[in-house]
């Protein structure tokens, strides 16, 4: 393999994300039977293909004369570089953007036996066919339009990847919100329920006493704003028929309660309603994506942003 210079070493990078794309967006696709634009970036390129495609020709240069030596240095110089990407990245974003921890003999979810194997036959695929017919393609190119291209693409790709950047981590605060706003709002469940049930007991005896009919119960909903709305309903239906369920500082207690519910759910609605482009691409194009500190907060994420897709369509 000859020298490159760092022209066509760029060359040579963006030309793999882009065919990495391609694959990982093609392969996607027709797993879920729908389109789904892979990756971390929004435009077509998976720099972690790059990346892994450009270490793969380092690692296999001094094994030329053997395949066994490349199929090896493609699997141990891949999977140390698809680990640590996926530590740092989960790290700074607090997601995992993919996640092998179904698959057998993995480490951590980050790395799998089976993705270092097709690492290494991706290596020998690219070394002795694929990167002939693209070192032919790019060595063929003049070296004005090359620079031309290579430019353009590269002021393209890192303002992708800055806007990326940016929406995934803007997506981590809103996590960490939405997150806050959960705990805040199981506290406040619980306190209602305690509240419930001491009004419950003075309730019951009242109707034990007057022989009357118990209240009817709600069923208990599984969302939890839903089932603090569901608390509050219950709570105004037994102010009504008992004036005197609640002493008078439960009540002012119960209003601020209210008060602060109202304001936590709008502010949970506005973190949901993602109108970023570049976020929303996270989700989507990473269907797989898991979070062990906000697992709650990011499923409500893919759920608010199904069903806006739906009402789209709908609408």
């Amino acid at each position: 393999m000859p020298y490159y210079s760092l022209l066509r070493w760029l060359a040579f990078f963006y030309f793999y994300c882009f065919f990495g794309w391609c694959f990982e967006s093609g392969y996607v696709s027709v797993k879920s039977r729908k389109w789904v634009n892979r990756g971390f970036m929004r435009g077509p390129f998976l720099p972690l293909y790059g990346s892994g495609a450009i270490m793969m020709l380092l690692v296999s240069m001094p094994f030329r004369s053997s395949l066994p030596l490349i199929y090896l240095s493609g699997c141990v110089g891949a999977t140390v570089l698809e680990y640590v990407t996926g530590v740092v990245m989960e790290a700074l974003f607090k997601v995992r953007y993919w996640d092998y921890s179904n698959e057998k003999f993995n480490f951590k979810g980050y790395i799998c036996l089976g993705s270092s194997i097709a690492w290494g036959f991706l290596t020998l695929f690219m070394t002795e066919f694929l990167h002939k017919g693209v070192e032919y393609l790019v060595l063929s190119v003049p070296h004005v339009l090359l620079v031309v291209i290579v430019g353009v693409t590269s002021i393209y790709v890192i303002s992708d990847f800055t806007l990326s950047f940016k929406a995934a981590l803007d997506m981590r605060d809103i996590l960490a919100k939405l997150d806050k706003v959960r705990a805040e709002m199981e506290h406040m469940q619980k306190r209602l329920d305690v509240l419930i049930a001491v009004a419950n007991e003075e309730i019951e005896k009242r109707q034990e006493e007057k022989g009357e009919r118990k209240l009817i119960s709600y069923l208990q909903k599984e969302d939890l704003f839903e089932r603090i709305e569901e608390q509050f309903l219950k709570i105004k239906d037994y102010v009504k028929k008992y004036p005197t369920a609640f002493v008078e500082e439960i009540r002012e207690e119960l209003m601020e309660m209210r008060g602060k519910f109202s304001i936590e759910k709008e502010r949970r609605f506005q973190l949901k309603n993602m109108k970023d482009f570049f976020q929303r691409g996270l989700i989507l194009g990473n269907p797989g994506m898991k979070s062990e500190k906000f697992k709650e907060a990011l499923e409500e994420l893919k759920e608010a942003i199904q069903d806006k897709l739906r009402n789209d369509k709908n609408g």
